[in-house]
């Protein structure tokens, strides 16, 4: 009887047959997601898309946050490797992991960051929670603002900044501004522009800062004007969300990867910190993060842990595994930890080489422009000032793909192919 009286199953059922005694009905079923509208495409995705339907030999992909070798193959760290055979060995278990992760990546991570020697840290007056790396952590932390944080629910980004801050805060339910950061003028920081906007932001907003690496211009500020931009965000009272992605994959040194990290948490502000393992271990798909709070003291810390189960718990449930172990081991055992650092050191130390190939490259092929913002910029991306009609050339002329605003990932180029790097930036650009 529920099946006759239900407009909504008769309807659903179709054409069917007379024979069986039912009305034959000639619409289709109506969909539940019929007003669901295409959303638009990722534009880093596009361009990998593009790259692959390319049949070049000399194309080249610039678009993907991903490290490269020489060969512009994946790398996989040697240490990740040895770690992968001492955990294999040990023939452990697959049960759960508690809410906030595995206990000796939270604590490794924690000292990575804020330093072995860390008052925070010797204090407990930190908790520190797995996350599913960069992107998890900050929608954890950004969840957490938004459920306890007492100021107001503003978030200011510099600008421009990573693209998923914006979606992960939004998501939320935060509201995003902005504050000056870079300079189109000469491809560096505006740092005059940054200090304004600053002093106008109100107290007690949050302020999200980039630790090192700057996502996407590769823009960072230095030591003395860090210490003025903490002085000031002191004077607004303004909390800090920081987003370390990049620690030792920037310069190669992780202690001066977290430098203003360290230098804020000295200064008196109790920060709130994301962490990534993908860059600098090269742990992309093992999803390894972290996500750390800096309380008054330890008591309020365990009250934000308890709160930050909670937020975790209905989300994921706890975080996986496999990467966790892979990073507390390599953290948390002396020879491994010595390779990593080396390994870390290497890879740095290409992207900064490439960029001053790319530099010599250009003067070689007769340009006569201003390149030194390639070599001042750091990490895994540079901001090289290309107006998006010579990108869109440099695609069609050069099967040379990276995203419109004329950002490219230094970790596509190599020995091999900088120099038609250059010679085709230089064609678009002369």
């Amino acid at each position: 009887m529920a099946l006759l009286k239900s407009n909504k199953v008769i309807y659903c059922l179709g054409n069917i047959s007379p024979s069986l005694g039912v009305l034959s009905i000639r619409n289709s079923c109506s969909s539940w997601w019929g007003g669901v509208q295409m959303g638009p495409p990722d534009p880093i995705l596009g361009v990998s898309e593009a790259f692959k339907r390319d049949t070049s030999p000399k194309k080249m992909n610039l678009g993907v946050g991903a490290y490269r070798d020489d060969q512009g193959k994946p790398f996989v760290l040697s240490c990740v490797r040895k770690a992968e055979a001492l955990i294999a060995a040990k023939q452990l278990d697959k049960e759960y992991l508690a809410i906030g992760g595995l206990g000796e990546f939270t604590k490794a991570c924690a000292q990575l960051a804020l330093g072995a020697e860390s008052e925070v840290l010797k204090s407990g007056r930190n908790i520190t929670v797995q996350t599913i790396s960069g992107t998890g952590s900050l929608r954890i932390g950004a969840n957490f603002l938004s459920r306890f944080h007492g100021g107001p629910r503003d978030v200011y980004l510099p600008k421009p900044s990573w693209g998923n801050h914006t979606p992960i805060f939004r998501d939320a339910g935060m509201e995003l501004k902005a504050y000056r950061y870079y300079d189109p003028s000469n491809c560096g920081f505006d740092f005059k522009g940054a200090l304004e906007d600053i002093s106008k932001i109100p107290e007690k907003s949050v302020i999200v800062l980039h630790a090192c690496a700057h996502n996407p211009t590769g823009v960072d500020p230095r030591p003395e004007q860090w210490k003025e931009i903490a002085d000031l965000v002191k004077k607004r009272d303004l909390l800090v969300f920081f987003d370390m992605a990049y620690q030792g994959f920037a310069s190669g040194d992780i202690d001066k990867d977290a430098w203003a990290v360290r230098y804020f948490i000295e200064h008196g502000h109790n920060i709130v910190l994301s962490q990534s393992f993908a860059k600098n271990m090269g742990l992309y798909g093992e999803r390894v993060g972290g996500f750390t709070v800096v309380c008054n003291d330890a008591e309020e810390a365990k009250r934000v842990e308890s709160q930050l189960k909670i937020l975790i718990r209905p989300i994921y449930s706890n975080p996986p595994m496999n990467g966790a172990r892979i990073a507390a081991t390599i953290l948390n055992t002396p020879e491994l930890y010595s390779l990593w650092l080396e390994e870390v050191h290497g890879m740095a130390n290409r992207i900064i080489k490439m960029r001053e190939l790319l530099v010599a490259g250009l003067k070689k092929e007769g340009s006569t422009r201003d390149w030194q913002h390639v070599i001042d910029q750091i990490g895994m991306f540079c901001f090289t000032g290309l107006k998006p009609e010579q990108v869109e050339r440099l695609t069609k002329e050069f099967s040379v793909y990276m995203t419109k605003d004329g950002r490219i990932s230094m970790a596509g180029v190599t020995s091999g192919n900088v120099g038609n790097l250059a010679h085709a930036i230089h064609a678009v650009t002369k």
